[in-house]
């Protein structure tokens, strides 16, 4: 009997071994990515998250039951995904507001392409994503946390529900960076009239189509086809437009007037419609003003550098000549004393957007708007340079291909100093 019952215990305890064992192994298939994303949550300063997420995030799914036309939408299909289906959310509370950005791309001489972006907004938190799913490809993206509508009390790092809540982020990014060499930012438009096309094609929301195009785009040309597949609605209750860029210097901007989609090419985009429509123009003075800034300005170091490279060029190609080669005084002083920003285009951008932050511009309303970061992206490189909270000196970089890293990181372990 003793035996029997030795025999018993043993194989119950192998029984619920193996039961477990099953368990675990279904637990793990289902969460274990959502886990091993989450883990990667960390705080890189004071405001400031970095995640990186492989593998699958639900977007195929997301678009064959039709996408969302609203926040609280993808909000519902977010909660049931990343729970595995046990739980779902019906509703969710973002805060609108008027927020102002400044984008622009520039271009030099040699066909270098960089783009840089402001994100104006309030004080929030924001997160740095890197993602590598398993159909579309590489990105960086950066999003407010404030819009995943999480409450005060949420930590982005704490719990792990905390942390698997702030897998959302990759629903609502505000700008990013594909391997392919485009780069897309979301902009506030110059009004508050909604987008709400209502047709029989799949729907968006302003966040997911950044998603979007991130994952399945390559170009401008790409994402423009792609955005025209798809009923687009707007985000937290505001006007959007979107600029897009890619690494060949293309460089639009896609509006939503009346329903109907636009789009216009243009370097510089703010926060006023500027494709041709009875709305083209329509921004406040705020925006004109940023948009005529930055526009004099590269005007300005466009004409410079021209100048400069001439200069250069007459004497490189005299001095075989037997011509002098020796540069005046005049000319050596110029060259040397005219700002690095003259030179390099990332040097540029950054510059430019230092121009058209928020401290340089009066506060109004209720004076709360800061630039929150400012992101120097180079597509063809493959990095981008991160700026927190208008501290230009001091900046990230951030790696699409980690491997570029000498520590494989994608993103750089200490602030980057850049000395003007």
């Amino acid at each position: 009997m003793k035996k029997l019952w030795k025999k018993v215990l043993i194989w119950t305890a192998v029984l619920l071994v193996l039961i477990l064992a099953v368990v675990a192994f279904g637990a793990w298939r289902m969460f274990g990515t959502f886990i091993v994303a989450a883990r990667s949550i960390h705080k890189l300063q004071d405001g400031l998250y970095v995640m990186e997420y492989r593998g699958d995030y639900g977007l195929d799914d997301f678009l064959a039951q039709g996408g969302a036309d609203s926040d609280s939408a993808l909000a519902c299909y977010l909660m049931g995904y990343l729970s595995g289906g046990y739980y779902t959310q019906e509703d969710i509370e973002i805060t609108p507001g008027d927020y102002g950005c400044t984008t622009v791309c520039v271009k030099d001489q040699k066909g270098g392409v960089y783009f840089g972006r402001n994100f104006d907004w309030k004080n929030d938190r924001a997160i740095i994503v890197r993602t590598v799913p398993d159909h579309g490809y590489e990105s960086l993206s950066t999003c407010d946390l404030d819009f995943l509508g999480f409450g005060d009390d949420y930590e982005p790092d704490g719990s792990m529900q905390e942390r698997i809540q702030t897998l959302a982020a990759i629903y609502v990014p505000v700008d990013g960076m594909n391997e392919r060499g485009l780069v897309v930012a979301d902009l506030m438009a110059g009004d508050n009239e909604e987008t709400h096309q209502k047709t029989d094609k799949p729907d968006l929301t302003t966040t997911t189509a950044i998603r979007l195009l991130l994952d399945r785009a390559a170009n401008v040309d790409e994402a423009v086809e792609l955005l025209k597949q798809y009923d687009m609605n707007s985000s937290i209750g505001a006007a959007h437009h979107f600029a897009i860029a890619d690494k060949s210097g293309k460089s639009v901007v896609v509006e939503y007037v009346n329903g109907e989609m636009l789009v216009a090419e243009t370097n510089v985009v703010t926060n006023h419609y500027l494709a041709d429509s009875e709305k083209k123009g329509v921004g406040d003075e705020d925006s004109h003003l940023r948009f005529d800034n930055i526009s004099s300005i590269c005007e300005a170091i466009q004409i410079l550098n021209q100048e400069l490279q001439d200069i250069e060029q007459w004497h490189l190609e005299n001095e075989g000549l037997g011509i002098s080669a020796a540069l005046t005084p005049e000319e050596t002083k110029r060259l040397e004393q005219e700002p690095r920003q003259s030179r390099t285009p990332e040097r540029t951008c950054r510059y430019l957007l230092m121009s058209v932050a928020q401290s340089n511009y009066p506060q109004t309303d209720d004076g709360n708007a800061v630039t929150l970061w400012s992101i120097v992206y180079a597509p063809e490189k493959q990095w981008a340079d991160f700026f927190f909270r208008e501290n230009f000196q001091k900046g990230r970089r951030l790696f699409l291909h980690p491997e570029i890293n000498n520590k494989n990181q994608f993103i750089s372990d200490a602030p980057v100093v850049f000395i003007d």
